[in-house]
C-alpha cells in the first residue's frame, strides 16, 4: 500500500434517532442515523413509517393529488365497458319486450280471425236454414195444395178410362 493516500480508519461512535449508541470502526469519528438493529421494523415485528427529507408526505400528497384529478385512464375503460354492457342488456330487454308484445298482438289477431270465421259460418248456417225453411215452407204448401186437388181429378181420370175402358172391352165381346 501506498503511503498517504488512505484514509484513517478510527473508532466511532454511532447514534441512532431512537437514542441507541454503539460503538464500530469507521473513517468518520462520529455517525447518526435514522434506523438501528433495537428500532428497525425488521428486528422489532413492528410497523411504523419512517419519514426521510419529507418523502412520506409527499407522496401521500401526489397521492391525494391523484384521487383529486379523477379516475384514471384504466377506471375509465372499465366504466365504458361497464356503460356498453349495461347499454346491451337494455337493449336486449326492449328487444325481448318488443317481441313479446307482438307475440301477444299476433295471438289476439289470430282470436280475432277465429271470432270473425265463427261467426261467418254461424251466419251462413242461418242463412242455410232459412232457405232450407223457404223451401220447405213452398213445397209443403205446394204439397199440400197438391195433394188436395188432384185426388178428385185422378180419381175422375181414372174411373173415366175405367169406363172407357169397360165399354170398348164390351163392345168387343
Amino acid at each position: 500500500m501506498k503511503p498517504g493516500i488512505h484514509p484513517n480508519y478510527v473508532e466511532a461512535t454511532v447514534v441512532c434517532a431512537c437514542g441507541n449508541t454503539f460503538q464500530t470502526r469507521s473513517t468518520r469519528s462520529n455517525l447518526r442515523t435514522d434506523l438501528c438493529n433495537v428500532c428497525h421494523p425488521f428486528y422489532t415485528g413492528e410497523q411504523r413509517i419512517v419519514d426521510t427529507a419529507g418523502q412520506v408526505e409527499r407522496f401521500m400528497r401526489r397521492l391525494e393529488g391523484a384521487n383529486d384529478r379523477g379516475p384514471s385512464k384504466r377506471q375509465q375503460r372499465l366504466q365504458t365497458r361497464q356503460q356498453k354492457a349495461e347499454e346491451d342488456r337494455r337493449r336486449a330487454e326492449e328487444a325481448q319486450r318488443a317481441a313479446e308484445a307482438e307475440e301477444r298482438a299476433s295471438r289476439a289477431a289470430a282470436r280475432a280471425a277465429e271470432e270473425a270465421a265463427a261467426v261467418q259460418q254461424i251466419a251462413e248456417a242461418e242463412a242455410l236454414r232459412t232457405a232450407q225453411e223457404e223451401v220447405a215452407g213452398v213445397s209443403a204448401t205446394e204439397a199440400a195444395e197438391a195433394t188436395a186437388a188432384p185426388p178428385e181429378a185422378e180419381t175422375a181420370e181414372v174411373s173415366g178410362e175405367a169406363v172407357a175402358d169397360t165399354a170398348e172391352s164390351t163392345d168387343e165381346s
